[in-house]
């Protein structure tokens, strides 16, 4: 592995006026807002009818968005605007597999940019789990051969056939800022992998974590993380929210840390979606649901709250200020929770009753930006 230094803050952002990108199940919206982030405007839909996974500005050319949709029976594909979403452009050659691959891809499920320093660059993954890469802005894609040739593929996707809702997935594709060779990427099911050779090779990081829900709970891999994140300002430190906990990797270490245990016991650790401050390797922030019983993917008791650590995961804090008290039975899925680089931080959730959710003060209070949408997917902003 390259040698690697902690990266430390930048200045604090210029306040301007802030997107955000609302991916639903029927089409795209975006939302607009003043530069105190005091007036949202809602503006859409695009793609209206197409179920969108996940739409993503590119931070290297913010005119630029990618769009990973399922276009009902014309199948999945990804849409590329060079303009702000004002007009799109279908990829010439979507993530596919390979022909006689025995796979068929159902959708494009994630996006990620490539590093700083290839413009043009980006990765999916898709259900079922397979990782691609496009060095065309989005227009071309090509299979990533070292993750979807390799041989104990197969097996650390368990078959392509596992309990996940909507089918398997692949998600958390993460570049290391410091090294574009240096990648990671997360399966629900399979777990954590790394690559440090641009993805000609993959190696599981999954020593730690639980697997609750295997005969043998400690696993080389057959894991089910639902998100991985960088820390903000430390890429040597990642979160995990997973389907039996939340867990911290400090690099080189190759074990994960529980730090689910400071959550209460009532509200559990289970949850989708996980946020990182973009400046304080600290800090995170989660959305728990109830994972009891038969897994009702709801807010604990009907009470939502979003929760926040600022010691790494050793103390979560309640956050709820401004959600309903009673009654708000929300789901929240993995990419449905944002945050922009403002000081304070604001973050955003959307909910599968299509409402959007907004905090200007980093998660103390909340209130609702917009309602009666689709089923929300994903959330992501745009400068």
């Amino acid at each position: 592995m390259p040698d690697r230094k902690s990266t430390k803050a930048a200045a604090r952002p210029r306040a301007r006026r802030i997107t955000l990108l609302v991916a639903t199940r029927k089409g795209l919206w975006t939302m607009t807002s003043d530069e105190a982030r005091g007036r949202w405007a809602l503006s859409g839909p695009k793609f209206l009818g197409h179920g969108l996974h996940h739409v993503v500005a590119d931070p290297r050319d913010p005119r630029c968005w990618l769009a990973a949709a399922r276009t009902g029976h014309l199948g999945p594909t990804v849409f590329r605007s060079a303009d702000r979403g004002r007009t799109w452009s279908e990829a010439v050659r979507p993530p596919a597999f390979k022909p006689g691959a025995g796979r068929t891809v159902d959708h494009t499920f994630w996006l990620t940019p490539g590093h700083p320093d290839q413009p043009g660059v980006w990765y999916a993954g898709t259900s079922p789990q397979g990782l691609f890469r496009s060095a065309a802005h989005g227009a071309t894609w090509e299979g990533v051969d070292g993750f979807n040739d390799h041989p104990q593929r197969k097996a650390w996707c368990g078959g392509d056939q596992d309990g996940t809702p909507d089918g398997p997935k692949m998600h958390s594709i993460l570049v290391d800022p410091r090294d574009p060779g240096h990648l990671y990427l997360a399966m629900s099911s399979g777990g954590v992998f790394e690559s440090t050779d641009a993805g000609a090779d993959w190696t599981p990081i999954n020593q730690g974590v639980r697997a609750d829900f295997q005969p043998n709970p400690d696993l080389e891999y057959g894991h089910d993380p639902h998100c991985v994140r960088f820390a903000g300002g430390d890429p040597d430190r990642l979160y995990q929210q997973n389907h039996c906990g939340l867990f911290r990797l400090d690099r080189p270490a190759r074990r994960w840390t529980d730090i689910g245990t400071g959550m209460p016991r009532r509200v559990g650790y289970v949850g989708f979606p996980m946020v990182t401050h973009p400046r304080d390797p600290d800090c995170a922030w989660i959305f728990p649901m109830d994972g009891t019983d038969v897994w009702p993917r709801t807010a604990p008791g009907g009470r939502p709250a979003v929760y926040r650590t600022g010691d790494a995961g050793r103390t979560w804090r309640r956050l709820g200020a401004g959600f309903p008290a009673t009654q708000a039975w929300w789901t929240v899925k993995r990419q449905a929770m944002t945050g922009d680089a403002r000081d304070p931080v604001g973050l955003y959730l959307g909910t599968t009753s299509g409402e959007i959710w907004g905090s200007r003060d980093e998660g103390r209070t909340w209130r609702c930006l917009a309602r009666h949408l689709p089923q929300i997917q994903a959330v992501e902003v745009a400068s």
